[in-house]
Formats: C-alpha cells, sequence, structure tokens
C-alpha cells in the first residue's frame, strides 16, 4: 500500500488536535480604536477570519469598564449553543466562570 495508511495516521491525529468534527466557536469579536478594545462574545464558524462574519452575537466584554459592566452574556443563547456542540475559547470560557455558568 506504500505510504498512505502513513498519510491517514498523521490527517486523523490532526483532525482530532483541533476539536474533531466541532467548527462552530464561541469567540471574542474585537471592535475599539487603538489601546481602547472592546469585544463582542459572538458564535462563529472557527474556519472564519476573528473580525469577519458571525452566526450570533451573544454578548459584549468592555476591558476598561468597572467590574460590574464588563461583561453582558446571553446565558440561555450560550447554554444553547454549547449544548449543540459550540466550543467556547479559552477567554469566554474563563468570562463565562466569571459570570456563574457552568459548562
Amino acid at each position: 500500500y506504500g505510504p498512505l495508511p502513513f498519510f491517514f495516521f498523521f490527517a486523523i491525529l490532526f483532525f482530532h488536535s483541533f476539536g474533531g468534527t466541532s467548527v462552530v466557536r464561541i469567540r471574542l469579536k474585537r471592535f475599539g480604536t487603538k489601546k481602547r478594545p472592546y469585544y463582542r462574545i459572538v458564535v462563529q464558524d472557527n474556519r472564519k477570519p476573528r473580525d469577519g462574519a458571525t452566526i450570533e452575537e451573544i454578548g459584549y466584554y468592555h476591558p476598561i469598564e468597572a467590574e460590574d459592566k464588563q461583561i453582558s452574556l446571553n446565558v440561555e443563547r450560550a447554554q444553547y449553543w454549547v449544548s449543540v456542540g459550540a466550543q467556547p475559547s479559552d477567554t469566554v470560557h474563563r468570562l463565562m466562570n466569571k459570570k456563574g455558568m457552568t459548562l
């Protein structure tokens, strides 16, 4: 068979190292100006660029604001997207934990 089985082994390894079949992510989309960022928490295709088209916007994160005004998250929609297989990024996962949402 030649090198073909060897190629499939690395293809499967590569496929599983990036989350398997999940292509939908919950992540941050950057807005604002230089040194004054704010972010929207969005549901987006993993293959799209960071500031590209989104499926749904479910909240925002303003890191410069006061502590109580920094995070706004639609928890029902976030739980729905997680239940259908969307994977939150590490930063969004941390923000969800701050809001009291457990995954």
